[in-house]
């Protein structure tokens, strides 16, 4: 027996097509400056986690006297977090 058309993915994708592409017609192409707005919107979910992993491995090394112990791995965290975050941002827009 077959899966119920609700759980088909292929199914849904083909679904989601025609509703994107509906949505094209009907609305046409995206401004310049709602292009610019996406890539500035873009840009600060990467940089805002950076800073915070800056932010909060600064407040951990003075507390604790480390230098750059805690920094320079929680920049990264929060680069890998602003990496999947605008990940999941652009896989929805």
């Amino acid at each position: 027996m077959s899966e119920p058309e609700d759980k088909d993915p292929l199914i849904r994708e083909v679904r989601q097509h025609h509703a994107r592409r509906s949505a094209w017609l009907r609305e046409g192409e995206p401004s310049v400056g709602r292009r610019l707005a996406q890539i500035g919107v873009l840009g600060w979910i990467i940089v805002a986690p950076m800073l915070g992993g800056i932010f909060l491995g600064r407040w951990l090394d003075g507390r604790f006297d480390t230098g750059l112990f805690w920094t320079a791995p929680l920049l990264m965290v929060g680069l890998g977090l602003g990496g999947w975050f605008a990940w999941r941002w652009m896989g929805s827009a």
